[in-house]
């Protein structure tokens, strides 16, 4: 019972956009009090809906907040080292 509540609630957070703070936990993989943390210290894009009572998250900016700090590859960082020599040579020539 208590796994096709799970797979409900999966399938029913596939269709959301606009997300409860339930939605989010489970989106992200951070705890509750975590993304309260967050909000609160305004590091993490959201609403405030019902008088400041509720706290929503839009799904694409949720998305785009854990794209951000994206850390390079070893084969990411030498191809850009190779570039900057490359180009610090041609500028000397």
């Amino acid at each position: 019972m208590q796994e096709l509540q799970a797979l409900k609630a999966l399938t029913l957070l596939g269709a959301k956009q606009m997300l409860t703070m339930n939605d989010t936990a489970l989106l992200t993989g951070l705890s509750k009090s975590h993304l309260y943390k967050l909000c609160c210290s305004k590091k993490i894009p959201h609403f405030k809906g019902d008088g400041g009572k509720l706290t929503y998250f839009d799904r694409d900016e949720i998305n785009a907040w854990m794209k951000q700090n994206r850390v390079s590859t070893n084969d990411e960082v030498e191809a850009q080292a190779i570039n900057y020599v490359v180009r610090g040579k041609k500028k000397s020539q």
